[in-house]
C-alpha cells in the first residue's frame, strides 16, 4: 500500500462491517467507493457496515442479480452496484448510476471491470482474505478523498 493508502485487518466480518461504519463518517454526496476481491471477500458485507453507518433500515443484500439496489432510509442515499455480470462498459454506462447516486453515496462492487468509466475522484476499497478467514482491506484514496484524514479508520 503506498503512503497515501491504509491496510487495516479485521479477523471478524463484524469487522469488517465495523470499519465500513466509520468510513460512512467520511463519504459526502456525490462520493464514489470501488470494491474489489474475490467472491466472499466481504464487499457486500463491507456495503452493509457503510450503509448502517448512514443509518440505512433495511438489509443490504447482494445486487448481483439485479444489478442495481437503492437504500433511501439513511441520512444519505446509498446505491449498491455490482457489476459482475455486466458484459461491457456500455452496459454499465446504460445503467446511469452516476446519476442516480448525484445526491448519495456509489458503490461499485467488481468495479476493476468498468474502470475506465469510474472517475478519478474515489476511494478504492481491496479485499485479500487470510487464510484463517480474516480480511485485509485496502483503502487507497484518489481526488478528494486523498484529503479526507483516513487515520481515523485505524
Amino acid at each position: 500500500m503506498s503512503a497515501a493508502g491504509l491496510e487495516i485487518v479485521c479477523p471478524t466480518l463484524a469487522d469488517t462491517q465495523a470499519l465500513a461504519a466509520r468510513v460512512a463518517a467520511l463519504v459526502r454526496p456525490g462520493d464514489v467507493l470501488v470494491l474489489s476481491g474475490g467472491l466472499g471477500a466481504g464487499k457486500t458485507s463491507f456495503t452493509a457496515g457503510l450503509a448502517a453507518g448512514l443509518g440505512v433500515e433495511e438489509p443490504v443484500v447482494s445486487p448481483t442479480f439485479v444489478l442495481v439496489r437503492r437504500y433511501r432510509s439513511g441520512f444519505m442515499p446509498l446505491i449498491h452496484v455490482d457489476v459482475y455480470r455486466l458484459g461491457s462498459i456500455n452496459e454499465f454506462d446504460d445503467l446511469e448510476v452516476f446519476e442516480l447516486a448525484r445526491d448519495g453515496v456509489l458503490v461499485i462492487e467488481w468495479g476493476d471491470a468498468v474502470d475506465a468509466a469510474i472517475p478519478e475522484d474515489q476511494l478504492r476499497v481491496m479485499f485479500t482474505v487470510g487464510e484463517d478467514g480474516s480480511r485485509t482491506i485496502g483503502l487507497l484514496p484518489f481526488g478528494s478523498w486523498s484529503q479526507r484524514p483516513l487515520e481515523v479508520l485505524e
